[in-house]
Formats: C-alpha cells, sequence, structure tokens
C-alpha cells in the first residue's frame, strides 16, 4: 500500500476501500457468506489474482473474515466483520446519494452544489 500522506483518518479508509472492487465486494458480501466462486460469480470482470489480492485487503484491514474447513478440495468462505457490517450503511449512503444526483450528471453537466453561508 501506498504511504500516507496525512495521518487524516478519511485518507487510511479511502487506501482501503478506493478502488474498482472493494466497495462491490463489500456490497455482495452483505447478503452473506460467499465463498470465492460465488464472489467470481458476482465479479465476473474480476480476475482471480485481483480478487484474491481485494479479499486479502480487506481481510488485513478487518473488515472481511476468510474462513478454512479441513477437507479436500479446500473450502474457504468469506464474511464480513462487524466493523464490515459497520460499512454497509455508509456504501448504502453512497448509492442513494449517487442515485438522487442522478439528474445532474447528464451530458457533461456538473453534480448541483449547494452552497450554504
Amino acid at each position: 500500500m501506498k504511504d500516507l500522506v496525512s495521518r487524516c483518518p478519511i485518507e487510511e479508509v479511502m487506501q482501503v476501500v478506493s478502488g474498482r472492487w472493494p466497495g462491490l465486494l463489500i456490497y455482495y458480501l452483505k447478503q452473506g457468506t460467499k465463498r470465492f466462486s460465488d464472489l467470481r460469480r458476482d465479479n465476473p470482470a474480476i480476475s482471480h489474482k485481483m480478487l484474491t489480492l481485494e479479499l486479502r485487503k480487506l481481510e488485513d484491514a478487518g473488515i472481511v473474515a476468510r474462513t478454512e474447513f479441513e477437507g479436500y478440495p479446500l473450502r474457504v468462505e468469506y464474511d464480513l466483520t462487524p466493523a464490515g457490517l459497520k460499512l454497509v450503511p455508509l456504501l448504502d449512503a453512497l448509492g442513494s446519494w449517487w442515485e438522487a444526483t442522478e439528474a445532474g450528471r447528464g451530458h457533461g453537466s456538473t453534480l448541483p452544489v449547494e452552497v450554504t453561508e
């Protein structure tokens, strides 16, 4: 991971959840326990390697829990941790904000900005 420029908590969290895949993985994991193959099916554009890296990053951050089961073939399941579950309302709010401001994004226009004094 890149070095932090500041000790701002927003910068730290964005290092973990920004990018194409982390938000989507959290979105699909909020539905419950998923196996690696389930997450590949949910995100067909992600490569095996990238999915592995992103899941490890989320696991290292304490957002995702990985559970291995004995046997052959090895079975692994992923779940959101309590910390990961706390992210769900934030991501849902981002999705709601995006849908609510959709009209302002058409044809090169910018998002509406409300100025308060």
